[in-house]
């Protein structure tokens, strides 16, 4: 069902329900020029914060747009359910001791009793919106009235709180808290708040996602209208891991797999509140970025060269400048100083404001951006005025040359928040301390996956089984996966009489264990079975030819996920595969150049392509693979999760050497 949240997020009118709490957002809307009606309703009190109070709703002039409920959740459900009956827009449920305490039954009533009217929470402290002044919100915030903005959504309200209270300059257009979203969810949420085309960007603080395919649906939409969407996702453990069958399970855990998905739907990932303001003053500022060759200009070394290392492992390009931009501006700084990016282009221009312009347009024009490393002085206690040229400069390049340009001070605290709102408001996104700006103008050009692209459906589990190696390799091998020539028995004396059409040197594997290396239960290199010991713990024996000719081994795994539908997993394998931990793990479904790209961010990509003349391994044999797999299980929705460890690469072709599948019983 879709509701309507527009009445919420925009009313006109505004019920107060409680005391304390529902006095502070009658102020909070008078102190942020609300120009709606607010009426207080109390059975008791004559008035609240001021303003005469109403004895119950059914005394109110119409019902109202939003309603913020100050009181006991057990009064909560039935307020809400008087609301939703008169034809109230929306409720913000402020009490506490819902699902958060074990009490489901109550929250669940007062779904029930909300029917159609949306609801913000429970255990939630509501809304803000800044371009219109309706504060739904019981306490302090730190925000302003705008005319455009971000929008930000949290499921914590004091870190919603602590976003308000930025000094960065950032427009905030709304803020919109989730508490135990026992109704309204992120992905609804969001859907409405950027319908608003008032709001330039998107950004989340999120410890779970309730509807991944609507939230790629509502981040496919940003991206396409030129907005950029950002998340902070928290509480990324990977529980149970070490309890799972395969390698699988523990190596794309709940933040491989929530990593995965946010790039894939295109919603940039950052892990501090810090780093979250600054992507949202890029976007808010440009939009995503459309490339990562960026230029480094200040007129210190140690600027330069910090940021250089910072750079190091980045997703940032800071190639040197064109022999024709270097000749230029050699001309304009002289002899003394060193062409270079990142540029420390010196003091000699300090105050010449034509030639820092010059220089400034004149490095900017050969890349995608550029950031201009400037720490103005505090204005409490210096002049700042001598620094105005530069700042003036890099708003001059940017014009010149159409180029997005930041202002980049080195520490957090040294652009003022009156400067960077004047910037803002001119198109200029200052970004305050080095590390945190990188890292944001690194999210800013995250690059989405396919278009259209969304996760499949969650599918719920039931009861499985582990089909083991034998079994598995069945399997496999119907669904046109080459697997090596064997036999199995129950016993060895079955198998050696089995093994007459196989030729050594042979595997021998103990049948019925997960992890047969750990256990004891592999023997490589066998030449004949006999004189062969038993196994302990074998269920049955399983022999095969082993493969001699293999340069790389790899880990495939596919596994059903309850949040994101399904994960494939690659990664570097063999039996040192967790201890390697080289792996990347997708959100399917996926395509052969996604797999492809995958491989590539291996830390170990090297010794797939031919390392130090070793021949190369036949990368299109393992996207063939993981692709069957991923055929297999988008077909037959009993399989939970499937597993190749090792798929050993030969410089043509490649076979599945181990395998494992857990399927749901029938």
């Amino acid at each position: 069902m879709k509701r309507d949240l527009s009445r919420l997020l925009r009313p006109r009118s505004i019920a107060v329900l409680g005391s304390a709490w529902a006095q502070n957002v009658v102020a909070q809307c008078e102190q942020m020029g609300f120009d709606g009606q607010i009426w207080p309703v109390h059975p008791k009190r004559p008035e609240i914060g001021g303003r005469a109070a109403f004895r119950a709703l059914s005394d109110l002039p119409c019902p109202p747009d939003v309603s913020f409920l100050g009181i006991n959740r057990e009064a909560t459900i039935g307020v809400v359910g008087a609301l939703e009956e008169m034809g109230a827009g929306g409720a913000v449920c402020f009490s506490s001791g819902w699902r958060e305490v074990g009490a489901d039954d109550l929250q669940a009533r007062l779904v029930d009793a909300a029917g159609e009217m949306p609801i913000l929470g429970p255990n939630c402290y509501g809304m803000i919106n800044y371009l219109d002044g309706a504060i739904v919100w019981p306490d302090q915030h730190g925000g302003r009235r705008v005319a455009r903005g971000v929008a930000v959504i949290s499921q914590s309200s004091n870190i919603a709180i602590n976003i308000t209270m930025q000094a960065r300059g950032l427009p905030i257009a709304y803020v919109g808290c989730l508490g135990n979203a026992a109704q309204v969810g992120m992905a609804e949420l969001a859907e409405a708040l950027v319908a608003d085309e008032r709001v330039t960007a998107l950004g989340l603080y999120a410890e779970g996602i309730d509807d991944p395919v609507a939230l790629a649906c509502v981040a496919q939409a940003m991206r396409a209208a030129g907005k950029g969407v950002v998340m902070v996702k928290a509480g990324k453990t990977a529980a149970g891991a070490s309890a799972a069958a395969s390698h699988t399970a523990a190596l794309a855990g709940t933040a491989a797999a929530s990593s995965a998905y946010l790039r894939q739907c295109g919603i940039a990932e950052v892990s501090t509140l810090a780093e979250l303001i600054e992507t949202l003053n890029v976007y808010h500022t440009h939009g995503p970025l459309e490339g990562a060759r960026f230029c480094s200009l200040s007129c210190s070394g140690g600027e330069a060269t910090l940021v250089a290392d910072l750079t190091d492992r980045s997703v940032l390009e800071f190639p040197p400048p064109s022999p024709d931009q270097a000749k230029r501006l050699s001309e304009l700084l002289g002899p003394r100083v060193p062409i270079s990016n990142p540029l420390d282009y010196n003091t000699y221009i300090w105050g010449d404001s034509a030639r820092t312009e010059a220089v400034f347009a004149t490095m900017l024009e050969g890349y995608d951006a550029g950031i201009f490393v400037i720490d103005p002085p505090r204005p409490d206690r210096c002049d700042p005025a001598s620094f105005m040229h530069s700042l003036a400069a890099t708003e001059a390049a940017a014009r010149a040359t159409g180029k997005p340009a930041f202002p980049v001070a080195t520490l957090p605290e040294n652009f003022d928040e009156a400067l960077a709102i004047s910037l803002i408001e001119r198109g200029i996104a200052p970004l305050s301390g080095l590390e945190t700006a990188l890292t944001a103008l690194a999210a800013a050009t995250t690059q989405t996956g396919p278009a259209g692209w969304l996760p499949w459906p969650v599918r719920p589990e039931g009861r499985s089984r582990v089909l083991f190696e034998a079994a598995a390799k069945h399997e496999l091998a119907k669904a046109g996966i080459t697997v090596p020539r064997g036999v199995s028995a129950g016993s060895l004396e079955g198998l050696s009489e089995a093994a007459g059409t196989l030729s050594p040197p042979f595997a021998l594997k103990a049948l019925g264990l997960a992890h047969k290396t750990e256990a004891g239960g592999v023997r490589l290199q066998v030449t004949s079975l006999d004189g062969q010991d038993p196994m302990p713990g074998a269920q049955g024996y399983l022999l095969e030819e082993m493969v001699t000719d293999g340069v790389a081994e790899l880990l495939i795994g596919l596994r059903r996920d309850p949040v994101y539908g399904a994960t494939l997993t690659v990664g570097l394998g063999g039996i040192t595969a967790e201890l390697l931990a080289d792996t990347v793990t997708l959100v399917l479904p996926v395509d052969a150049s996604g797999i492809r790209a995958a491989l590539g961010r291996l830390r170990l990509a090297p010794l797939l392509s031919g390392y130090r003349g070793r021949p190369p391994a036949d990368i299109d044999a393992a996207i063939d693979t993981a692709l069957k797999l991923q055929s297999l299980m988008a077909t037959d929705p009993a399989y939970r999760e499937i597993e190749i460890n090792p798929l050993i690469l030969r410089e043509s072709g490649g076979v599945a050497v181990d395998a494992l599948i857990r399927k749901d019983m029938e």
